[in-house]
């Protein structure tokens, strides 16, 4: 079984803290890590590898929900751009990394602090120093969720 279909199964048994909600062709996951504020996942429900696989009216409704949920993390945490990335080399299930950028979020890595995200060190972004507490995430999730029904 693959990472997210693992998280998946732990979202199911109502163990995957990071959940904020289920939509029709996927779910809806705050990242682990959170030096891009707001950084947010949406995971398709079922383990497919490509875009290309899913039949056009739910390849038509995945993409409809990520934007959807792109638009909520936007609102959520003041975006000032979104970046919406579906590239699955590390992970081939299908899923969205969606990160709501501000000014300044790259702290003077890139062309003149701005770049994407993977031009900021991974290390950086990935220490645990970026993961949320319980009461930082539980906020986040609220917030996440708030926009979300709006929307939704």
């Amino acid at each position: 079984m693959c990472f997210i279909c693992e998280r998946i199964e732990m979202i199911k048994s109502g163990r995957n803290p990071y959940f904020v909600k289920e939509l029709n062709t996927g779910y809806v996951v705050i990242g682990d890590h959170q030096h891009f504020k707001g950084y947010t996942l949406y995971l398709y429900k079922e383990h497919k590898n490509e875009l290309f696989e899913l039949d056009k009216k739910t390849k038509i409704e995945f993409l409809e929900e990520m934007s959807i949920v792109a638009e909520a993390v936007s609102k959520a945490f003041g975006a000032d751009k979104m970046n919406c990335e579906l590239l699955g080399n590390g992970e081939s299930h299908l899923h969205w990394h969606l990160f709501p950028r501000t000014d300044g979020d790259l702290n003077g890595y890139g062309n003149n602090g701005k770049g994407p995200v993977w031009w900021y060190p991974m290390e950086k972004m990935y220490d645990d120093v970026n993961r949320p507490i319980d009461k930082e995430l539980s906020e986040m999730k609220e917030r996440l969720k708030t926009e979300l029904d709006k929307i939704k």
